[in-house]
């Protein structure tokens, strides 16, 4: 079955918040612009280069209070994050300044016994859970059949995607691994499916965990849910494009 892209989402610094984009223009063996720009390193982290694994930042999976901040990125650099008990955060983050306020207002968000969060990392390319970067790819009937599993409305947006694709069977992604789509006049090669954490387990509206997300996986036999996709041909994408299967 053919697909449609339904949504783009950006996540400007790794782990909080989530930015809807109305198209984006992409590089070949790059991110979405704008994605996972920043992350926030705790004390234990081990810097390492250009890529560091997710344990070394903060992260829903284990402070699931950060799954209800949103994001906007400006042309500028500077974010606007937003949490219901935070309130706002402005600023740059590659501002000195701007970093320690960004820290001090993310540290009530970072779960009691956790690795206090003491800097703020930037990489040149979007910082994927993979040192391979890619984008991360939702089918929307897959989400579905996990709601109904749980018998539980859930967003989508709890998956951290950045490619909502409807018009697929449920699981229809997981055998397009090894295989190329084409999206919009964009290509990507979908290098493999993506294990999930309990970060998802939280609501996106009160960062409390109230769905049991990795027992459903669980009931299918497996704990993925979407495909990374790399981009191998540059090109635009945007709501409502179709997503052809190549190969």
């Amino acid at each position: 079955m053919t697909g449609t892209l339904q949504e783009i989402w950006r996540h400007p610094i790794k782990a909080l918040g989530r930015e809807r984009m109305a198209s984006a223009t992409l590089t070949k063996g790059r991110g979405i612009p704008g994605d996972r720009l920043w992350a926030v390193a705790h004390r234990r982290a081990k810097a390492k280069e250009p890529w560091l694994p997710c344990n070394n930042f903060i992260r829903a999976a284990s402070s699931p209070a950060l799954q209800a901040i949103t994001a906007e990125l400006t042309e500028d650099g500077t974010v606007h994050l937003h949490h219901p008990t935070r309130g706002d955060f402005i600023g740059n983050p590659d501002n000195p300044q701007d970093a320690e306020r960004l820290i001090d207002w993310v540290h009530p968000l970072v779960a009691i016994g956790k690795p206090n969060p003491v800097a703020i990392y930037r990489a040149e390319n979007a910082m994927t859970d993979s040192s391979t970067v890619s984008l991360s790819l939702i089918n929307l009937a897959s989400h579905r059949t996990i709601e109904k599993a749980l018998d539980q409305k859930l967003s989508p947006l709890r998956w951290r995607g950045n490619l909502l694709v409807d018009g697929w069977e449920p699981w229809q992604e997981q055998s397009l691994v090894d295989k190329n789509i084409r999206i919009g006049s964009a290509e990507f090669w979908i290098r493999k499916e993506i294990t999930r954490c309990r970060a998802t387990e939280a609501n996106i509206h009160t960062g409390e965990r109230d769905a049991e997300t990795l027992k459903a996986l669980k009931s299918f036999g497996h704990m993925e849910m979407g495909i990374h996709a790399v981009v191998t041909k540059p090109g635009s994408i945007e709501p409502g494009d179709r997503v052809e299967i190549m190969t």
